[in-house]
């Protein structure tokens, strides 16, 4: 017996604003039944000797020490900008926003 009804399959099509025909609602309906029957298999395999892993290989951190050093001062910043005003970056106006 499948374990995804029709009722469900057109539910889930009107919360994706999905137009489906009535012989799309029986295919959708098998095909997601495979999928619930194959994620409880894969959940039948884990055994509860295997610990649960996000990983399959052990990770090291490979980023560098985050190390404080002294950053560019607000005139600095600005100085190579093609355009500045009020010690602050000029960009252009966009979506029509207004000052």
């Amino acid at each position: 017996m499948p374990s995804i009804s029709r009722g469900e399959v057109e539910h889930l099509a009107r919360l994706a604003r999905l137009a489906v025909t009535e012989d799309e609602v029986d295919r959708f309906a098998a095909q997601l039944d495979q999928i619930v029957q194959a994620v409880a298999q894969v959940g039948q395999v884990a055994d509860q000797d295997i610990p649960p892993t996000s990983h399959a290989v052990p990770l090291t951190n490979v980023f560098r020490r985050d190390d404080v050093r002294p950053g560019l001062s607000q005139q600095q910043a600005v100085a190579a900008a093609p355009a500045a005003e009020d010690g602050r970056f000029r960009v252009p106006r966009i979506l029509g926003e207004e000052a």
